[in-house]
């Protein structure tokens, strides 16, 4: 490959290598603090070299990509090996992997769409059909005026 830049600004190379969908998902990602350089959060203007490692922050993970080249041009798929190598720790991928087994079992309660189990749960809590089943509601007042 030959290598035609010397610097590449960081959203362009993302986009470019397919770290991001898009150009302005990367910027985005910079600004929000999502891009670190050694240890230090970047903006989408910022030029990086060839050598320089890069960590992406994708909750629940944080990727390490380290520069094998620079481009500004967005590629196929089976090119971006040659421009980056991912260096991610494989406890990242633990992680990961934790995350997608435990699926939504950590869901707070309340948050999001609630799953089919509460919905059981709630139809059984308010049927109707259950207020009259074991329970007597006959309450004898009498008759006002016997009091008297």
């Amino acid at each position: 490959m030959v290598n035609y830049y010397e610097r590449v600004r960081i959203d362009k190379w993302m986009w470019a290598t397919r770290i991001f969908k898009t150009r302005t998902i990367a910027a985005e990602a910079c600004k929000k603090g999502r891009i670190m350089i050694n240890g230090v959060t970047i903006k989408p203007s910022r030029m990086i070299k060839v050598g320089e490692v890069i960590q992406v922050r994708k909750p629940p993970i944080t990727y390490s990509f380290k520069v094998l080249d620079l481009t500004e041009h967005r590629m196929g798929a089976k090119l971006v090996p040659g421009f980056l190598e991912n260096v991610t720790t494989p406890d990242q991928y633990e992680i990961l992997e934790m995350n997608r087994i435990s699926g939504f079992v950590d869901r707070a309660r309340g948050l999001g769409r609630p799953t089919k189990k509460d919905r059981r749960e709630l139809e059984q809590f308010t049927d109707p059909g259950m207020a009259g089943d074991g329970f007597d509601f006959d309450f004898d007042f009498g008759d006002p005026d016997e009091d008297e």
